[in-house]
């Protein structure tokens, strides 16, 4: 049979566990998606926050900033489909695949092989091409939270203007 869940997506930012979008990832109507694991990027990108809406941004620069901690969920292509349209893919962000080094497996295991720390993997990641010039050289984190001692509340999108 079929699984109905065909893809990996790495989430960096506002998707993340108790971060301020983390709702649309665990609301069915958009599809289904599973945590699997937390991981970091085996490259280093640059993760900025920008925009007057406090934004994560993963500038698709590899060799800049740092490795970047994340998580990786397990998706089907309702779910695909639809963090594309969030993502505004391909105007403000575009699909592509990283590689990701596993911290911690938490997945089910069923058909699944249980990846080990260490373990190097693969899943698609949303990053931008096209951004300001300056934001390369904007502070970067090693990994996002709204929260922060940045001070950089992110800004959800029905409180946007």
């Amino acid at each position: 049979v079929l699984s109905i869940f065909m893809h990996r997506v790495f989430v960096y930012g506002s998707l993340k566990r108790a971060q301020p979008n983390y709702s649309y990832m665990i609301d069915s109507n958009n599809g289904k998606a599973e945590f699997l694991a937390t991981v970091v990027t085996v490259q280093k990108y640059p993760l900025v926050i920008a925009t007057k809406y406090n934004i994560p941004f993963l500038l698709n620069l590899p060799g800049q900033g740092n490795r970047v901690h994340g998580e990786i969920y397990k998706v089907d292509e309702k779910m695909l489909a639809y963090l594309d349209w969030f993502e505004k893919v391909p105007t403000m962000y575009q699909r592509t695949v990283v590689e990701l080094e596993i911290n911690e497996w938490a997945g089910r295991m069923g058909k699944e092989e249980k990846l080990s720390p260490g373990s190097i993997t693969e899943a698609f990641v949303y990053s931008t091409t096209t951004y300001q010039p300056d934001w390369p050289s904007l502070p970067t984190y090693e990994t996002y939270d709204s929260n922060g001692d940045h001070g950089l509340k992110f800004v959800l999108r029905e409180d946007r203007n």
